[in-house]
């Protein structure tokens, strides 16, 4: 199962304070240990709101607001891409997590495949498997 873990955005955060050079090099330490294991695919941290946009779709049409934004529970600071065999193996993982401070992260699985049943055809199962692959080759490069 694979799930996206997702780092919670706080003051400083937003303020784009840097992590400390211990915070880095623990969480660089907790990276390791799950990509050894097999478990981390990704993981990156994200810059500030002040940097960002979001676009939102209405009436076929698209509206862009640029950042920054109200410090909300929706704000991300970062992220995880992770596989595990349950939710269960994934929180025991973040539970690991090198954070302190109130900091907070939510753990949510993502669609398979065979999660959307017969709306999913046998021709766009079969144009995601082949985006997939050129995803792949694009990064290998």
């Amino acid at each position: 199962m694979k799930f996206m873990v997702i780092v919670k955005a706080d003051k400083d955060t937003e303020a784009g304070v840097m992590p400390s050079t211990e915070l880095l090099a623990a969480m660089g330490k907790f990276n390791a240990e799950m990509v050894q294991a097999g478990v981390m695919q990704a993981g990156e941290g994200l810059h500030p709101t002040v940097k960002g946009a979001r676009v939102k779709y209405a009436g076929g049409e698209s509206t862009v607001t640029r950042g920054p934004f109200s410090l909300s529970g929706d704000l991300v600071a970062g992220f995880w891409l992770i596989e595990t065999k349950s939710l269960d193996e994934a929180i025991g993982w973040m539970k690991r997590a090198p954070f302190d401070g109130g900091s907070e992260i939510e753990i949510r699985q993502v669609f398979a495949a065979d999660d959307f049943g017969d709306a999913l055809t046998p021709e766009l199962r079969e144009q995601g498997e082949r985006l997939r692959a050129q995803v792949e080759d694009v990064t290998r490069k």
